[in-house]
């Protein structure tokens, strides 16, 4: 504070000094850009962006421009300035903390008339307007220091495009709504934050009472708060019939939306499950809201017309073309301590009947006990041991003298009904070995939970899934040839001619196009560690 108070002490004095020429300059609107010149060359305000690259870019986009500000004039700030202060005090609206931009010492000098609290509010400006915009645009925190397995990298602004924008604008709104995703997903959800605070406005939703489960055409006395419950949540139209203690009819359905809307079988039964997530807090869900809006601002956008679309946290995938879903299906996932990464790549071909190479981790904790116990243990699962590049038999291997950082041969499993990776193979090359594959172990597709895998994603209904994603690449990959191909039984690699946009996330709430916002448990607990990661950059919006 001492050294701002004396820096402007100093230039006060330089000004009065050279009243003639300030009040030239006044009438030329030049007074402020000779603060700001002062300001910059003595280089020592405290408000200006802290980050020493961006305090460069900065400083010089000012010099290059002879120090003529960008929001304000001799006689006060431009219309763009205030209209840029409207914008931080909605921020929000947007899941942003309008007090992470410096709002309080912005309004507090909106009214200067001196060339020195006017410099300083250009630079407060453009300050608030880089770090609101990367905010908006590519999010708070970088996600890599969220969590190692998050492996998404935003684009990066440039602080001169940024600066030159705002010169170049007419109407500041434009920018910044220019800077916002632009994706449809990252609208509902903005859309759904304003719903979900108009609730807790009017004070959120009872909390439904513990008690035994609650099936269709049963009385209970929990039932008129379950109606009042489903009202609040948009589930239940409030004209619907109200039978009193009876759960049935209209609020059955309520109870099958709500459930669906939380990834769980909607089936009309209340258990621990359902109730769990009818008495979560209206605030826990508006934090769910920003937090994953913050995660959209990560993501690419889906710019090709035909992707595939993977959301851990819902254990679902989506084939999408021209912005409509033309195929989805139920995925496996990895377990919590065996977390699938969040990462972006390109599918490029099939495997017909695969082989399943083993991860080494798997082999050494899993299989080389039963093999030390019994050497022919896996024979009857179609595995074979390849040491040196070579098949050599299970029961010539020292198995007793292998371990955990010592174990020099490949377990690989033959194609076959009982391969772990099923029929088929999805590839889209990645440093994290992950990939999208069948399994005989079709039965887990029916519960609500499917966190069980060591990474990789199995896939409901894979002969579908090859049949959409070859016949788009070529029309002559029917469902009876995919079949025959299958029926062959040997591995079979089969080249995309275009490779396909895979996009694997991991989003605990988003918006379908009907407005019905959904929400999922946080399995993997990233929700709690991205709370985290925003709490120490500043502010977290409620």
């Amino acid at each position: 504070m001492q050294g701002c108070r004396r820096l402007q002490a100093v230039l006060v004095a330089v000004l009065l000094m050279l009243a003639p020429l300030t009040s030239a300059a006044s009438a030329n609107n030049e007074a402020v850009a000779f603060a700001l010149r002062a300001i910059i060359e003595e280089g020592t305000n405290p408000k200006v962006v802290g980050d020493s690259e961006k305090l460069f870019d900065v400083y010089t986009y000012y010099q290059e421009r002879d120090f003529k500000p960008l929001w304000v004039r001799d006689n006060g700030p431009k219309a763009k300035g205030r209209d840029f202060l409207d914008i931080l005090r909605n921020a929000r609206e947007d899941g942003l903390d309008p007090r992470n931009y410096m709002i309080d010492e912005i309004e507090a000098r909106m009214d200067d008339k001196d060339a020195v609290g006017l410099a300083t509010l250009d630079l407060l400006l453009s300050k608030a307007f880089l770090e609101y915009g990367s905010d908006l645009s590519v999010g708070r925190v970088t996600p890599e220091t969220v969590a190692k397995d998050i492996h998404l990298k935003p684009r990066r602004l440039g602080v001169l495009n940024m600066l030159d924008a705002v010169e170049q604008a007419e109407d500041i709104p434009v920018v910044i709504d220019a800077l916002a995703p632009q994706s449809p997903n990252y609208a509902r959800l903005k859309e759904a934050l304003l719903l979900y605070r108009d609730i807790a406005n009017r004070g959120g939703w009872p909390k439904v009472p513990d008690g035994p489960v609650l099936k269709p055409g049963m009385k209970d006395s929990r039932v008129p708060v379950l109606r009042e419950l489903l009202i609040a949540t948009a589930d239940l139209d409030a004209t619907a019939p109200d039978m009193n203690e009876l759960y049935d009819g209209a609020l059955v359905d309520a109870v099958k939306l709500f459930q669906e809307r939380h990834g769980l079988t909607p089936d009309g039964v209340i258990g621990p499950g359902t109730l769990e997530q009818m008495n979560t807090p209206v605030e826990d869900r508006i934090r769910q809201l920003v937090l994953n809006m913050e995660r959209r601002r990560w993501m690419p956008e889906e710019k090709s017309d035909f992707y595939v679309f993977v959301n851990l946290a819902d254990q679902a995938l989506k084939v999408v073309k021209n912005d409509r879903t033309i195929h989805d299906a139920r995925l496996v996932v990895g377990k919590p301590y065996s977390r699938t990464p969040d990462f972006t790549e390109k599918m490029t071909y099939l495997v017909f009947n695969p082989y399943w190479n083993v991860p080494t981790s798997i082999a050494v904790n899993e299989y080389l006990p039963k093999l030390k116990a019994n050497p022919a243990a896996l024979n009857s699962q179609g595995f074979e041991v390849e040491r040196g590049g070579q098949v050599v038999s299970p029961t010539a291997v020292s198995w007793s003298s292998y371990g955990r950082g010592n174990f020099p041969v490949r377990l690989r499993q033959k194609p076959g009904a009982r391969n772990a990776l099923g029929r088929l193979k999805f590839m889209f090359p990645n440093p994290y070995n992950i990939y999208i594959h069948d399994t005989p172990a079709r039965d887990l597709f029916n519960r609500d939970n499917r966190f069980f895998s060591h990474g990789c994603m199995r896939v409901e209904n894979p002969e579908k899934l090859a049949e959409v994603i070859l016949g788009h690449d070529d029309p002559s990959w029917s469902a009876a040839r995919i079949e025959e191909r299958l029926k062959v039984d040997k591995n079979k690699v089969v080249k995309l001619k275009t490779p396909i946009p895979v996009y694997v996330h991991y989003l605990t709430a988003w918006a379908n196009k009907d407005s019905a916002v959904n929400f999922r448990k946080d399995v993997y607990g990233r929700d709690a560690e991205l709370l985290a990661a925003l709490k120490k950059t500043g502010h977290v919006v409620d």
